[in-house]
């Protein structure tokens, strides 16, 4: 039986895995990439697709079988994510896994204002619970999805305020993944909060991307009942809302506008900003 790469990473056929998954490959670092749909995950050199699924515990196990070290990126956003992800926390343990990198979020708490932030709590405080190595990198929301605010009338609306957000590139946050673990063992039990070079309000973001874009492109600041008035357009169970709107909710209580260094620190380069993500570069 040809014996598989001891590290496993989860997310290749999304944005965020696919790129820590790529930066891998082009340093030569052999790797299993877990996913639903194998035949999907990119091919890559020195890279092996295994059938995975978070929900499937058995299945898991199976492809997890002699990996030592995994990259853990959070699944997508549903009803029952966090029996998902204690379910393969649990085969994780099972098969033998000795250190689990699990990408969270920043200021996760059992309380926090970001709904979903929760479930990333309470998915770090099962791990712990398991006992097993663990690294925790507590992203910031994302600055790729900034431009995506922006309705079609060209507003960004939503109860934010005039409060701030870090949001930091999903490159940077690769980045920090494909060195942790290059050196998994040196970043034992550590816990990064990452974030982008600055803090922005709303209405700062709708003038970078104004400037940048030549889009006119403006923030109006809704009322909580507008937030979830004008979300119903879509149709979508409750969790949804609250997550949509506690995304600006967030952002006004403070909770996601600190800015820290621990992407300089763990990769040696600063975090990109949102002007220089518009306009292509250095990511």
């Amino acid at each position: 039986m040809t014996t598989l790469p001891a590290l496993a990473v989860t997310g290749s056929t999304g944005a965020l895995g696919g790129l820590v998954a790529g930066d891998l490959a082009e340093r030569g670092v052999p790797q299993r990439l877990l996913a639903r749909a194998p035949e999907r995950a990119p091919r890559l050199p020195g890279a092996v697709a295994v059938a995975a699924d978070y929900a499937d515990r058995d299945a898991a196990v199976r492809a997890l079988a002699g990996a030592r070290t995994l990259l853990m990126v959070s699944g997508s956003e549903s009803a029952d994510r966090l029996e998902q992800h204690r379910t393969f926390v649990d085969a994780a343990v099972d098969a033998g896994v000795e250190q689990i990198v699990y990408t969270s979020f920043l200021g996760a708490s059992a309380d926090c204002t970001f709904t979903l932030g929760r479930d990333h709590w309470a998915t770090e405080e099962h791990i712990r619970s398991r006992g097993m190595a663990f690294t925790f990198l507590r992203d910031n929301f994302y600055l790729d999805f900034l431009p995506f605010m922006v309705g079609e009338d060209g507003v960004i609306r939503g109860p934010a305020g005039d409060g701030r957000v870090s949001a930091v590139a999903r490159a940077d946050i690769a980045r920090v993944a494909a060195a942790v673990l290059l050196d998994p063992v040196s970043h034992r039990g550590a816990t990064y909060d990452l974030t982008g070079p600055e803090s922005l309000t709303m209405t700062q973001v709708a003038a970078v991307l104004r400037e940048e874009t030549g889009r006119e492109v403006s923030f109006h600041d809704e009322t909580l009942d507008e937030a979830y008035a004008s979300r119903r357009q879509w149709d979508a169970p409750d969790w949804q809302y609250d997550a949509w709107v506690s995304t600006y909710t967030a952002i006004r209580a403070g909770e996601v506008e600190a800015v820290t260094d621990d992407v300089r620190r763990v990769t040696g380069q600063a975090p990109i900003s949102l002007r220089e993500l518009l306009k292509g570069g250095p990511a």
